[in-house]
């Protein structure tokens, strides 16, 4: 489908979002502004089928990994452990005794450690620029928004120790001061809705004052939930199971206002979100 743009950019206005000068902001931080964790997939999908095929009933691997592809994709956005917590399920099913969700979401992070290990010490000792682990535009948006006096907040599915330290490697901490919400081991205790909410409720906001921003389903349903504008970004990731290519149309599913490929045009959107036509 072809959508009408904000003039001069390639920013799609898939529903005309209310143009109010936001206040305030919450970013997604994973596929939104930071690639340090790009092809997480890789890890999390063979994982979750080797469990699935320890089962004493199960189908062919084949079928196996679609089944992962499927809801893992569909609850990505959401705390890890959420994603666990149905493989724990699907085990029950195929007549297994699963083990702690938490179990194997610490065997997920194991595994994913391999993968961006290098990217963590590339960074670390020089030999990568912050940059190329940033999605483009990110460090130049989150000053726009900074300039303009809206406040951020960052509220990621990763584990909070995860998050604060990245935010570190990539020097976007500054930008959110302390502000930086993630997953905990007491899952309950923290989600993006929650944050959302807070955030609205803490400064009596109208809807249109907070700007959610991400590349996931869960964090521009919040956000529409609560009357914020949505801004999804359909980023590009990097797995061989070729997840999130359908990233647009979930964004359009969930409610998204606006898409972008990335955020190199964010000072552009908002701008135009603050100058609304008389």
């Amino acid at each position: 489908m072809t959508y009408d743009s904000i003039p001069g950019t390639r920013v799609a206005i898939v529903e005309m979002p209310p143009r109010r000068k936001p206040l305030h902001a919450v970013l997604d931080m994973d596929g939104t502004l930071s690639l340090l964790r790009d092809g997480w997939q890789d890890a999390m999908v063979p994982m979750m089928v080797e469990v699935l095929e320890s089962c004493p009933t199960h189908e062919p691997r084949e079928d196996l990994e679609r089944l992962v592809i499927d809801f893992v994709d569909h609850l990505t956005g959401k705390q890890t452990i959420y994603q666990m917590l149905r493989l724990a399920e699907e085990v029950r099913a195929r007549g297994g005794v699963p083990a702690d969700p938490l179990e194997y979401k610490d065997e997920y992070h194991r595994r994913l450690s391999f993968l961006i290990a290098e990217r963590h010490r590339s960074v670390r000792d020089g030999r990568a620029s912050p940059e190329e682990f940033l999605v483009p535009g990110a460090r130049e948006f989150l000053s726009a928004l900074q300039e303009r006096g809206v406040h951020c907040y960052l509220a990621s599915g990763t584990d909070i120790e995860f998050v604060r330290e990245e935010c570190r490697l990539l020097g976007i901490d500054k930008f959110f001061d302390g502000e930086i919400h993630g997953a905990l081991r007491e899952y309950q205790r923290f989600s993006k809705e929650m944050v959302i909410r807070s955030i609205i409720e803490k400064h009596g906001l109208e809807g249109p004052e907070l700007l959610i921003v991400g590349d996931g389903f869960v964090e521009i349903v919040n956000g529409r939930e609560v009357g914020a504008t949505a801004f999804g970004l359909h980023t590009r990731e990097n797995n061989r199971y070729h997840m999130n290519a359908d990233k647009e149309s979930r964004l359009v599913r969930a409610g998204a206002h606006l898409l972008a490929p990335d955020l190199i045009e964010g000072a552009k959107v908002l701008d135009w979100l603050s100058s609304a036509p008389s």
